[in-house]
């Protein structure tokens, strides 16, 4: 996507704005206008039992009985708006599910084994653009890790500084 236009795939979700990089699903201005739909749809119901990124829906519930209540009330919003689901792509009853990067359980939100591998695995970076990248991924999962912000502030003066120097201190705070 050009740099001009990442602006433009702005939406708002309930944790805040996001933007794309690159244009999902080969469309033009459908991501904003589906993720306000959505939002529009289940309203009433985010963040008490439903989690909505655009097609990807999270129902979570306390107890079997009140699952199939909040599964009966999102497939009857879906109908009630012409939205259809894929059985194939539809993961029913489950009691740990990957979403958006973590693994969603009743014991709570972790992230993604997977993905704190990918971190522990990132090569040192070399110049400022490489650094940006570890922060989007590291940064991404901040909430999980106290005191983020102080942890990573040698790495922060890099991306501000017109000399990329990397040093033992920066190395350390990397690892």
């Amino acid at each position: 996507m050009h740099k001009d236009d990442i602006e433009k795939t702005t939406f708002r979700t309930h944790e805040g704005r996001c933007e794309f990089l690159v244009m999902p699903f080969g469309l033009t201005n459908a991501p904003a206008t589906f993720q306000s739909l959505m939002n529009y749809i289940f309203k009433p119901y985010l963040r008490k039992f439903i989690l909505v990124f655009f097609d990807d829906i999270l129902i979570y519930s306390k107890s079997w009985e009140e699952h199939l209540v909040h599964l009966g009330k999102t497939l009857e919003l879906l109908q009630q708006h012409q939205l259809f689901v894929k059985k194939q792509k539809c993961y029913f009853g489950q009691h740990q599910v990957e979403y958006l990067g973590h693994i969603v359980s009743c014991e709570g939100v972790f992230v993604d084994p997977a993905k704190i591998q990918a971190i522990l695995e990132w090569p040192a970076p070399k110049n400022v653009n490489e650094l940006r990248g570890f922060f989007g991924l590291t940064g991404y999962y901040r909430k999980f890790v106290p005191g983020y912000g102080k942890i990573c502030q040698p790495l922060y003066k890099l991306t501000g500084s017109e000399r990329f120097m990397w040093s033992e201190a920066t190395e350390a705070t990397f690892q």
